[in-house]
């Protein structure tokens, strides 16, 4: 694995990301009420606090939780909740220890279905259906991961063309368009739940 992605718009931390499958899930995995270069950006700087190249899933696991807490914790913080993320990708590196013995690419190496990659990205902790989706969005579009029946099992994420998600982000004008997108997304939400608290 080793493509430039555009998710932080910061290139050593995108380089991480492109190079690093672990950096990678731990990116989709902080991608969560913060900005999305926030959160992609994470990764890289958890590598530098803790004085590494790469992020290490037997390390992180290994790490004491609240030292680890306190490392995203730092100004400026990793996330708007680094104490709960820290907890959670902790979690996932524990997962990914015990299940593919800290292999983070062993999760969709030589996987022969997009169905099988989808059940395996939804078993790690902290990547619901939607998350899962989305991640094997951005393998298949951007990281060369394309097991037969991929973009069905992406559901709308995999939908060549599209700019709803991270895995369709690949410059600064298909980041304004997915940002366009999610705004849309929010609206019809918010629009539905006033027309159902209406009829009420």
């Amino acid at each position: 694995m080793d493509v430039t992605l555009h998710l932080a718009q910061d290139p050593e931390a995108d380089e991480l990301l492109g190079r690093s499958p672990l950096a990678a899930l731990v990116g989709m995995l902080l991608d969560q009420q913060v900005p999305m270069e926030w959160a992609f950006k994470g990764p890289s700087t958890i590598a530098r606090r803790m004085g590494a190249e790469d992020l290490d899933a037997h390390d992180i696991a290994a790490h004491d939780p609240e030292a680890f807490a306190a490392l995203l914790s730092e100004k400026p913080a990793v996330h708007r909740y680094p104490g709960s993320m820290a907890g959670r990708v902790q979690q996932l590196c524990r997962y990914l220890v015990d299940t593919y013995d800290g292999d983070a690419e062993a999760v969709w190496r030589g996987v022969d279905s997009g169905k099988e990659l989808l059940k395996r990205l939804q078993e790690l902790p902290g990547f619901g259906r939607q998350k899962a989706q989305i991640f094997l969005a951005l393998l298949g579009k951007q990281l060369g991961v394309r097991p037969e029946g991929w973009r069905e099992a992406a559901g709308d994420y995999g939908d060549s063309g599209s700019f709803r998600s991270v895995a369709d982000i690949t410059g600064p004008e298909s980041l304004t368009k997915v940002r366009a997108h999610k705004q849309e997304m929010k609206a019809a939400a918010k629009a539905a739940k006033a027309a159902k608290a209406a009829d009420k």
